[in-house]
């Protein structure tokens, strides 16, 4: 599909094999979750994850003081490409391609990366602000993902809600098993309740029933997803709910200054449930 021979389509087949790069020396986890998805999706989630996460990393491993102009010009460079079809970076390239293939536009485009602007001056997160951050930092980048799982309007509606609930349960676990580098490194505590000098058992249980709840809403909208996508999106819950388990049994000491890992056995032995139809709890 990406390779027809003239110039153009080797630059935009590079750019893909490029989002591909990234996703899997970034995420192992992720990584194996795609090679569920049906080939021809593939490529297009690779561009997603590999967009998102170049934009991570301005924000979590470069500190130059022009941080917040270079994420700006990613931002304004993105949506100038998206008009043009166009881009000099590969990773760009290989996402406006997917976002025009799909109608992924700024209402999904903006928010994301004004989450992303959030992460370079760490502020202490009340309830609005806490949601706002974890719908544009995950919750639009799983819409982002259902526009391609979806080429029916109605059907993304109707699971719309789900695949933000999903999103925002990923990032909440996310938080939950980083809360020793996010605040070591980065200086960042992103839950609306506790801090990490006063984060308790009573704390944790409040976070991990809220992941709880996302979980389960997100869960009815698996369910209903194509064939062509439901697999790969069925391994990825499996991995955060067993992560979710994980952590519920850690205590909270532990999590100031550990960080709970899923290992690659594991990994494959879901993949292996999940391939031969076994189905979540």
């Amino acid at each position: 599909m990406l390779e027809t021979g003239s110039l153009m389509d080797t630059y935009i087949a590079a750019s893909y094999d490029a989002s591909k790069l990234i996703t899997n020396r970034y995420s192992t986890s992720f990584g194996l979750s795609i090679r569920l998805f049906e080939p021809s999706l593939r490529p297009h989630i690779y561009a997603i994850y590999g967009f998102v996460r170049i934009a991570d990393e301005v924000v979590d491993t470069y500190t130059g003081s022009d941080r917040l102009e270079v994420l700006n010009d990613l931002e304004a460079h993105t949506k100038s490409a998206l008009k043009t079809g166009y881009s000099t970076n590969p990773i760009v390239q290989a996402f406006i391609i997917t976002a025009k293939t799909y109608n992924i536009g700024p209402s999904l485009i903006t928010p994301f990366f004004k989450s992303m602007r959030m992460d370079i001056t760490p502020k202490p997160f009340n309830q609005e602000r806490y949601e706002a951050y974890i719908y544009g930092s995950a919750e639009v980048v799983g819409l982002m993902c259902l526009k391609v799982f979806t080429a029916d309007d109605k059907v993304y509606q109707k699971l719309e809600k789900g695949a933000s609930h999903l999103g925002a349960a990923y990032q909440k676990v996310n938080f939950l098993r980083d809360i020793a580098a996010d605040a070591d490194d980065l200086g960042r505590w992103y839950f609306p309740i506790a801090s990490f000098k006063t984060f308790d058992e009573k704390a944790k249980a409040a976070i991990i029933r809220d992941i709880e709840k996302d979980l389960k809403v997100a869960s009815r909208a698996i369910a209903q997803l194509p064939e062509s996508s439901r697999k790969a999106v069925e391994l990825s819950y499996q991995y955060y709910n067993q992560l979710l388990k994980r952590l519920k049994l850690t205590p909270a000491s532990k999590l100031l200054t550990t960080r709970v890992r899923i290992n690659n056995l594991h990994k494959i032995a879901l993949l292996a449930r999940v391939s031969i139809g076994k189905n979540h709890a």
